[in-house]
């Protein structure tokens, strides 16, 4: 029997180590390019996720783009429906429907509201005597004019034409409103300059108190209309639709 000498073993244990070793070593190199392999899956998805979401927040931001455009369209398209396009006040249908809102809460709270109905006395003949383009910026004017002799709380219209309303807001008192027609009277005649052109124009003006002179807009405006034309016939500048009061001098 062959005895293995000491030396012989020593050699075999350091073959036995060197081999543990190298396998180890080969395992661990395919684990670190399994975990590379892993990393770099992990990082390519993670540039497609953040492309992903940057095309998502792309689309979010067009998306609210379109929205706050189609919003703001939607408000001007109102707007233009409501108003008036030269002068930029509420328009007949707008005047209606505020008129329609404050009979509904007056009648709720048994108050009353007064109307305005004013016309421009001889407009026609100065718009065909100088033009539309004069007779457009006269309408303007008259309609700045109105707007600042009223209160904040108050509406000013154009019906359509050379036709005005004023919606006053909580019901002054018979005194003020003698005073306020006396002032509009006064505010809209005043010299104007179109041009080289100096003008002036006066209106006649109805006044019809709710609920005795009507009870929804198209009544109250009725008969505010038709008082203004018994001012604009009698000459007396304004006229109170129960015809209880007229005042103004020819």
């Amino acid at each position: 029997m062959i005895r293995e000498s000491a030396s012989d073993k020593r050699k075999t244990r350091q073959m036995t180590g060197r081999g543990g070793r190298e396998t180890a070593i080969g395992a661990s190199a395919a684990e670190c390019e399994e975990l590379l392999l892993k990393l770099a899956h992990e990082v390519s998805r993670r540039h497609q996720l953040e492309g992903e979401i940057r095309a998502m927040r792309t689309e979010l931001a067009w998306a609210r783009a379109e929205l706050a455009g189609t919003q703001a369209g939607e408000k001007r398209a109102r707007h233009q429906a409501l108003h008036d396009c030269l002068t930029m006040l509420p328009n007949r249908s707008f005047f209606c429907e505020r008129l329609e809102h404050e009979l509904a809460y007056t009648r709720s709270c048994r108050q009353s509201l007064a109307l305005l109905y004013l016309d421009l006395d001889g407009f026609k003949s100065l718009n065909d005597a100088h033009g539309h383009d004069t007779g457009d910026k006269l309408l303007q004017i008259v309609a700045a004019r109105l707007t600042r002799a009223v209160r904040g709380d108050d509406m000013v219209s154009r019906l359509g034409g050379d036709e005005f309303a004023c919606l006053l807001a909580g019901m002054p008192s018979q005194a003020d409103l003698y005073r306020l027609a006396s002032k509009l009277f006064n505010v809209v005649s005043a010299p104007l300059t179109v041009g080289n052109l100096e003008l002036s124009v006066s209106p006649s003006i109805g006044i019809a108190i709710s609920p005795n002179d009507g009870d929804s807009a198209d009544e109250l405006l009725k008969n505010a209309d038709a008082a203004m034309y018994s001012a604009k016939r009698r000459k007396t500048r304004y006229a109170f639709a129960d015809s209880r009061a007229t005042a103004g001098a020819s």
